[in-house]
């Protein structure tokens, strides 16, 4: 008989493995990223408040040595060419499951790009580009990207012709390097909030770089704009299953374009990592067909009340493609903007209640969508407290705020 899994049980699951009740929280800052597979990292800030959000103690420093200090958590772009932190075995599988993929694309732009601007041999240009950078940094370690056009003023004179403008050629060649997993982003160039950060070559930020993929073999090219397509038998697709294995874990039970969504893959590879893993099929509410880990079908208990301040771009609030079981689709236009991305929420036992916002005096503002417990607003109080102390005097602005963040700044 087919295992049901109603959205009450999803909403338990959610907030268990998301660590989102009192009780599973928890100051080891790997343990969270890990956890939750990754947490995203376009928007800096976005990496210290869902850690703190989900910690026993809540605190910045934490999060900065396991970073840059330990380099225990790894920023690297990888599911749907989003900027991640991750623990290094997600990373690991994340890069040789879904980055290599869009890397061969992005060293296929820039074989075509250099064609225009007029290389006779772009693989060669692009190898001994490669390689004076990666000896540069070798040399004077983590370096911002003007740095290395200061340092290699040859490369940096070379302009490649993108979408109608003209841009140095270091700059390209570092974002593909980083998408190949050969540099990683060090630390920023100013304070934790800041998004522009060092390049280091990746074997020395952190022993052994990457790490090989599982198996043997290699990613195999991408198909459609962003899509993700493994070789069969590639070291790759034991990768893509790994990957896989840890969102059904942290997010299942998850529909077939969930995965498909989250991981930026194609169909074929969505349905071959979830026959890799021996995905089981489930009934949700509604009628949809999820699947969960074959380990992972007994029921979940009530993990009790939980109430929690997720920042914008949060990977629980950025989860799941189909939403309507954790946000009322009537509250979805409130929340996330057109492309998708979601600001800061509320969330009560398991739904997102509302949305907050840090105004300029540092009180933290916030917005329900819907009518919650007294206990709830004694603990959505409590808890903007606990941002308004961690934050002291750091004024920041959310990359991606809610469409309603306007309005919630300028209310008296």
């Amino acid at each position: 008989m087919t295992r049901h899994v109603s959205d009450t049980e999803r909403r338990a699951r959610l907030v268990t493995r998301h660590r989102l009740a009192p009780h599973t929280r928890t100051d080891d800052v790997v343990a969270i990223a890990d956890d939750l597979v990754a947490l995203h990292s376009t928007d800096p800030v976005t990496v210290y408040l869902s850690a703190a959000a989900r910690m026993a103690a809540p605190a910045l420093a934490p999060v900065e040595t396991a970073l840059y200090t330990d380099r225990t958590l790894l920023r690297h772009h990888a599911m749907r060419r989003t900027l991640w932190v991750f623990g290094r075995g997600n990373a690991a599988l994340a890069h040789h499951g879904a980055t290599a993929g869009v890397a061969a694309v992005q060293h296929r732009n820039l074989m075509t790009q250099l064609g225009a601007a007029g290389v006779a041999d772009p693989q060669a240009w692009y190898a001994d580009a490669a390689a004076q950078v990666l000896g540069m940094l070798a040399e004077l370690g983590p370096t911002t990207a003007r740095e290395v056009g200061a340092a290699l003023p040859e490369l940096a004179a070379q302009q490649i012709p993108i979408q109608g403008g003209q841009f140095p050629a270091h700059s390209r060649v570092l974002l593909v390097l980083g998408f190949e997993g050969r540099v990683l982003r060090a630390r920023p160039t100013g304070t934790w909030i800041n998004g522009q950060y060092r390049w280091a070559a990746a074997g020395d930020w952190v022993p052994g770089g990457l790490g090989p993929a599982p198996g043997s073999g290699a990613i195999g090219p991408a198909s459609g704009a962003g899509a993700i397509g493994l070789e069969p038998g590639a070291g790759g697709r034991a990768a893509a299953a790994g990957l896989a294995r840890a969102y059904l874990h942290a997010f299942g039970p998850v529909t077939r374009d969930d995965l498909k969504w989250w991981a930026g893959w194609t169909v074929a590879t969505t349905k071959a990592a979830l026959a890799d893993v021996g995905a089981v099929e489930v009934s949700l509410d509604g009628g949809a067909t999820g699947f969960l880990l074959p380990d992972d079908l007994d029921p979940v208990p009530d993990p009790g009340p939980s109430v929690a301040l997720l920042p914008g771009l949060d990977p629980t609030t950025m989860g799941w493609k189909a939403r309507d079981w954790y946000l009322a689709p009537s509250h979805a236009g409130l929340l996330f903007d057109r492309n998708g991305n979601g600001g800061p929420a509320i969330w009560v036992d398991g739904r997102i209640a509302g949305t907050w916002v840090q105004r300029r005096d540092g009180t933290i503002a916030t917005r329900l969508f819907t009518d919650v417990s007294r206990a709830a607003r004694t603990e959505i109080a409590a808890a903007a407290e606990r941002h308004r102390t961690l934050l002291g005097d750091v004024r920041f602005s959310v990359r991606y705020p809610a469409p309603v963040q306007a309005e919630l700044l300028a209310a008296p």
